[in-house]
């Protein structure tokens, strides 16, 4: 039987997966974009036999078609499904790169449809940030997507948008994890503060972190111990504790389901402050590192 997954609810209402199953990272495609990549198919069929009804994708992952086909393989119903996509190299003619995903999504609708980086300019795109986000929210509005948000973006970033927003942003995805509390100074506050759900990418961060020095792994191993739980499973408990959405992924059967298993326990206070505290003394960035890489010192 599934765990049962709780919910966030966003500021237009509606209700969102507090665990999503990501197909970017490890299964990110940069050749063969036409031909169906089986080993992604398989692992996303297999999250959702597993239980996981969020889905999270993006154009520039081109893992739009393995999520449609894994769909049809789970043969679970697409209103049981919360799928999100994101936009960005065909970010200058929105309708089409729209289309474009629902026709690979083979769907009629996207639950949550992201910006998937500020670094949008009329120069390179021929459409301005501010023009992208008011043809987003002409797409909730005419019903072709549910809900719009932003990925990877600042303060500054979400301040342009918000000056001109007749909708606002529901969702900032960004890489987070207790080595990275904040993906650029001040950001996962900023989003709170202002309604919008953070998202996690890249949230098991200490987990993986093969370097020596890293502090967290005896505070996550013993915490986990105390549990009966698995390190990564802290850690994403931990994610969820703070208020923000992990979106994690795996081939492997057992680690998609103990990631799903991490509403049945609860950190104290005391051990929140601790991994918080310890994961600041360490820094563990992946991705988008030579536009954010600059603010290390500043976090």
């Amino acid at each position: 039987m599934s765990p049962s997954i709780p919910t966030f609810k966003l500021n237009n209402g509606i209700t969102i997966p507090a665990v999503g199953y990501g197909t970017g990272t490890k299964w990110f495609k940069s050749s063969n974009l036409d031909e169906l990549d089986e080993k992604v198919v398989d692992a996303v069929a297999l999250a959702i036999s597993n239980g996981y009804t969020h889905i999270d994708t993006a154009e520039v992952y081109n893992t739009e078609g393995e999520v449609a086909a894994a769909i049809k393989k789970a043969g679970v119903p697409r209103e049981k499904l919360y799928i999100t996509t994101k936009v960005l190299p065909k970010i200058g003619n929105p309708e089409a790169a729209l289309a474009d995903s629902l026709k690979k999504l083979g769907i009629d609708y996207i639950d949550l449809y992201l910006i998937h980086a500020p670094f949008v300019t009329e120069e390179k795109h021929g459409i301005s940030l501010e023009d992208a986000w008011a043809k987003l929210e002409k797409f909730q509005e005419e019903g072709k997507v549910k809900t719009i948000g932003v990925s990877n973006f600042a303060i500054a970033d979400l301040e342009r948008i918000l000056k001109v927003a007749k909708i606002k942003p529901a969702v900032n995805q960004i890489e987070y994890n207790a080595y990275l509390q904040n993906q650029t100074p001040g950001i996962v506050k900023f989003s709170q503060d202002h309604g919008i759900l953070v998202e996690a990418y890249s949230p098991l961060g200490p987990v993986i972190a093969k370097d020596e020095k890293a502090p967290l792994k005896p505070v996550l191993e013993k915490i986990a111990t105390k549990y009966k739980k698995t390190p990564a499973q802290v850690e994403l408990r931990w994610t969820y504790q703070n208020g923000v959405l992990p979106i994690t992924t795996s081939a492997d059967s057992g680690r998609q389901t103990q990631s799903l298993e991490i509403f049945d326990f609860e950190l104290t206070d005391d051990e929140v402050q601790e991994i918080r505290d310890v994961g600041l003394t360490y820094t563990f960035r992946q991705y988008w590192k030579p536009e954010y890489g600059k603010y290390e010192n500043k976090l």
